[in-house]
C-alpha cells in the first residue's frame, strides 16, 4: 500500500462527504450549511494550502483520509480529520496531521487546536499521542447565527 497526499480541491467534495457520512463520529460533527459543498468551497478558498487528502496509489478514486485545517493568521484549528475504516490502524491518520502541521508552520502559525467529542475515546487517545494536550481550564462556547446550523449539546 502506497499512500499519497495532495491538497484538497472542491472537486473532491463528493468523495470526502461520502467518507464523512460513513463514520458515526464524523457524521455527527457535520452541519448542513458549513459542511455543504458551498461551505467547503468557501473554506478551501480561505485555506488552499492546509487541507489534505490521502489516497492509496492503487485506488486513486477512494479517499483513505482527509484533514481540513485553517487559520485566522494567529492560530489554526483542525476542523475535520477522518480516515476511512478500511485504512484505520495503519498509521495513516498521522500523515495528514503532519502535512497540515508543516503547511501551517510555513504560513507562520505557531499554535493549533482541535475539538473532539468527549466520548470519542479513540480520537482523544490519538490526539494525545500526537502531542495535543487537553485544556481543562477553558469552556468552549458557540452561538449559531443561522437557524439551520445546530448549536450542539
Amino acid at each position: 500500500m502506497s499512500i499519497l497526499f495532495r491538497n484538497v480541491t472542491i472537486e473532491d467534495y463528493d468523495l470526502i462527504y461520502e467518507l464523512w457520512i460513513s463514520t458515526e463520529q464524523s457524521k455527527r460533527a457535520l452541519n448542513p450549511i458549513d459542511d455543504s459543498r458551498e461551505g467547503i468551497e468557501k473554506y478551501l478558498k480561505r485555506n488552499p494550502n492546509t487541507c489534505f487528502l490521502a489516497y492509496d496509489e492503487s485506488e486513486p478514486d477512494k479517499v483513505a483520509g482527509v484533514i481540513l485545517t485553517g487559520h485566522d493568521g494567529r492560530r489554526a484549528i483542525i476542523h475535520h480529520l477522518c480516515v476511512h475504516p478500511d485504512y484505520r490502524r495503519k498509521g495513516i491518520a498521522d500523515m495528514p496531521v503532519k502535512a497540515a502541521e508543516d503547511a501551517l508552520q510555513k504560513e507562520g502559525i505557531n499554535k493549533i487546536f482541535g475539538l473532539v467529542f468527549k466520548d470519542n475515546d479513540i480520537a482523544n487517545a490519538f490526539w494525545e499521542n500526537e502531542g495535543y494536550s487537553l485544556r481543562t481550564n477553558l469552556n468552549y462556547r458557540n452561538k449559531s447565527l443561522n437557524p439551520d446550523v445546530p448549536t450542539g449539546e
